[in-house]
């Protein structure tokens, strides 16, 4: 059974950094794209980075050029570093393994497996 687990959230200033890693178990990591959605109260999930198998990157209009999203094959990790942190950032950051190419990798219905979550809390 695939597992997810991320961490590295906390409660930061804007402007500051956080990295974010995912520990992925349970099947072959590096045959699937990973991806990064976040959740904030009271608002849907929704997109905020995916990395493909061949390690293309795409990102949010809203993180693109602060955000970085990267994967470690051999840790079976997959990183998101947030860089000029603002207080709308503040939210749930899920990570999710791409499953179903029937949607594109900005849908979340493409992604089967989940983590649990890191909570984001960026300070004005």
């Amino acid at each position: 059974q695939v597992q997810l687990v991320e961490s590295g959230g906390g409660l930061v200033q804007a402007g500051d950094s956080l990295r974010l890693s995912c520990a992925a178990s349970g099947r072959t990591f590096s045959s699937y794209g990973m991806g990064w959605f976040r959740q904030a109260p009271g608002k849907e999930r929704e997109f905020v980075a995916t990395i493909t198998r061949i390690s293309t990157t795409l990102y949010a209009d809203s993180v693109k050029g602060r955000f970085t999203i990267s994967r470690d094959n051999a840790k079976n990790t997959v990183y998101l570093q947030m860089n000029s942190l603002k207080p709308e950032d503040t939210a749930v950051y899920y990570c999710a393994e791409f499953t179903d190419y029937k949607f594109t990798y900005y849908n979340i219905k493409g992604y089967d497996y989940w983590g649990r979550g890191t909570q984001v809390t960026v300070s004005s």
